[in-house]
Order: structure tokens, then C-alpha cells, then sequence
């Protein structure tokens, strides 16, 4: 499973992220944090679990995932530029992915490597 979250002055180029290797998403099952979910669900047709909104709990949701093993790559278009209110929630998540040695791209350079290495894992 994958993991998809983008803070909202992200939110437009996750989607066109998401767009550009739409085929790849379709392959793998997808959950997102709620709006950014519901953006790409809306926009590109996927199939995606969405949990609650970052600020209210998806952050950890999606933490408590990768603990348990369910979570292969988190994509999270971070905004470093803005404060966040759930900076913690941020912070452990990205903590939990360092723990459990999870791919986490925070930007779409590092998305496109992660991209990249789990379409190797699947052709081979």
C-alpha cells in the first residue's frame, strides 16, 4: 500500500505528480489523508482509502500503519515554507518511516526515485 498526503499548497502538484504515473498508482492499493484523497479520486479516478484530514489525525493514522507493516512508501509533498499546525504529527510520522525503514518522499524528485524503485520490485 501506498500512502499519499500533500499539504494544500501541494495539493496541485501531487495531483499533477500522481497524473504523470497515473498507470503506476492504478496498480497499487492507495490510501490518502482526507482531501488529498478525495482530489486525486475525484480528478484521476483512482481507488483510494482515505482516513481523516492531516490536522485531525491522518498524519498519525498513516504513522500507525507503517508500524504495523501495512505501508510499502509514504509520498508526502511537504510545504516547508508554511507552519504547520500538526508539526508533531508531521514529525512522527516521518519518525515512524525513519524506525521502520519506509521509503518517504517529501518532494517530487524523491517521489519519482521512490517510483522508480517499486516499479523495479514489481517488473522483477
Amino acid at each position: 500500500m501506498i500512502a499519499l498526503i500533500a499539504h494544500d499548497q501541494k495539493k496541485a502538484t501531487m495531483l499533477e505528480f500522481v497524473r504523470q504515473h497515473v498507470d503506476f498508482f492504478r496498480q497499487h492499493k492507495l490510501v490518502a489523508t482526507g482531501n488529498t484523497g478525495k482530489l486525486l479520486s475525484e480528478q484521476l479516478g483512482l481507488e483510494i482509502e482515505r482516513v481523516t484530514h492531516g490536522p485531525n489525525g491522518g498524519d498519525l493514522i498513516i504513522g500507525g500503519r507503517v508500524a504495523e507493516g501495512r505501508i510499502e512508501a509514504v509520498l508526502f509533498f511537504r510545504d516547508p515554507l508554511t507552519a504547520q499546525p500538526h508539526e508533531p504529527d508531521v514529525s512522527a510520522l516521518m519518525r515512524v518511516c525513519d524506525v521502520h525503514s519506509i521509503a518517504l518522499a517529501t518532494n517530487q524528485a524523491t517521489a519519482e526515485a521512490v517510483v522508480r524503485m517499486l516499479s523495479d520490485r514489481t517488473s522483477s
